[in-house]
């Protein structure tokens, strides 16, 4: 197959093309390494380098093209200059992902270039603040209604999609997964060491962003609540905080700031208990967060919040669940997997298996 993959350039505050990161740079990739010719096409909101580059992924082709806004009209020569770019590829199929204006892009120009158009969903969309932008909304859900391959991020996303967009193609649960080679057991005291962490305390943390709207609040309240009876227990922080949602302060609490992708798997195998927070919002229940795969494939024991897809995904390990927005029941669950860790049995699938999934739904609509 010849395929097109449409995405921002700008990824979770990576470079997709530069740093090769995560789902939207391995999906085009492994897709590639099982003998397909791939094309990434990058557009960036604002300004960056021109990129033009192939990259090692026999026995297939990989080339990617980081297009920025030109000078004279920005962004709004994407469309056009995008359209080039497809048509010199000659795509069998086209596939959108990132965001919902790279969705709705998608659609238009696989309908210009008769083609099929499929998405992929990282996340749940309709929640990104770019949905306000007036009219976007319903072209982002009519693009989602014709789409011949949706690929979602959780079951329960997938679900949604199917009932709530009614669209009329093949929808499919793809998680997204982890580098073992970065993510695998350590050695916790060679961790705390290079974190500047204490050696004999008991380590309670988290990484990603801080943020009142993501569910870190009851983590704060529950770490306070335990703290008055336990005062060997430490709170360790990776990440951007909110002003407005500061973590509590004192010895016990260290804030590490943002961490290197392989920093965060030191962090992790740091730590006597990990947390997960998500709040039950159509967000949060869409979410499949990453750092699941990557607390556990590093031995650490979690803790989750019971929303969406987790509750399925620990339902073999009650004391890993929380309410959300509870922190006494959060505070419970810490207490109980530092009493008696549990690290979760999960099968994390590697990005080379979940690529097979996506070549058969591919498959199934160019036959």
């Amino acid at each position: 197959m010849r395929i097109a993959f449409l995405c921002k350039r700008q990824y979770m505050r990576k470079d997709v093309i530069a740093d090769r990161y995560a789902r939207l740079y391995e999906q085009p990739r492994q897709l590639a390494l099982r003998g397909h010719d791939v094309l990434g096409l990058c557009l960036s909101y604002r300004g960056t380098d021109v990129r033009d580059e192939t990259h090692p992924a026999l026995p297939g082709n990989l080339r990617w093209i980081g297009l920025a806004p030109s000078r004279s009209l920005g962004i709004f020569a994407y469309p056009w200059r995008a359209e080039e770019a497809l048509r010199a590829f000659a795509p069998d199929i086209l596939v959108g992902a990132s965001d919902s204006p790279h969705i709705v892009l998608g659609d238009w120009l696989a309908r210009r270039l008769d083609i099929p158009f499929a998405v992929d969903l990282y996340d749940d969309f309709e929640s990104f603040g770019l949905t306000r932008i007036p009219g976007l909304l319903p072209l982002y859900r009519n693009a989602m209604q014709r789409a011949s391959v949706v690929s979602c991020v959780s079951e329960f996303l997938a679900e949604r999609i199917r009932t709530e967009y009614k669209t009329m193609g093949k929808v499919i649960a793809l998680p997204s997964t982890i580098d073992r080679a970065v993510f695998r057991h350590l050695d916790r005291t060679q961790c705390r060491e290079k974190l500047g962490l204490p050696a004999s305390a008991r380590l309670l943390g988290t990484a990603g962003a801080l943020h009142a709207s993501k569910g870190i609040v009851p983590l704060y309240q529950a770490f306070e609540l335990l703290s008055q009876h336990a005062p060997q227990l430490h709170l360790v922080l990776a990440g951007r905080a909110e002003p407005s949602c500061p973590p509590p302060t004192g010895q016990n609490v260290h804030c590490l700031g943002e961490l290197p992708h392989p920093q965060t798997a030191e962090l992790y195998n740091a730590l006597d208990v990990g947390v997960v927070y998500l709040r039950d919002t159509p967000y949060g229940r869409a979410s499949f967060p990453q750092k699941v795969y990557e607390m556990v494939a590093c031995g650490l024991p979690v803790v989750v919040a019971r929303v969406g897809a987790m509750k399925a995904l620990f339902g073999d390990t009650p004391n890993s669940l929380y309410e959300p927005d509870d922190e006494g029941s959060l505070a419970r669950c810490i207490e109980a997997q530092l009493d008696k860790p549990t690290v979760a049995d999960i099968e994390i699938r590697d990005w080379a298996s979940l690529a097979g999934d996506m070549e058969l739904a591919y498959l199934s609509v160019l036959e």
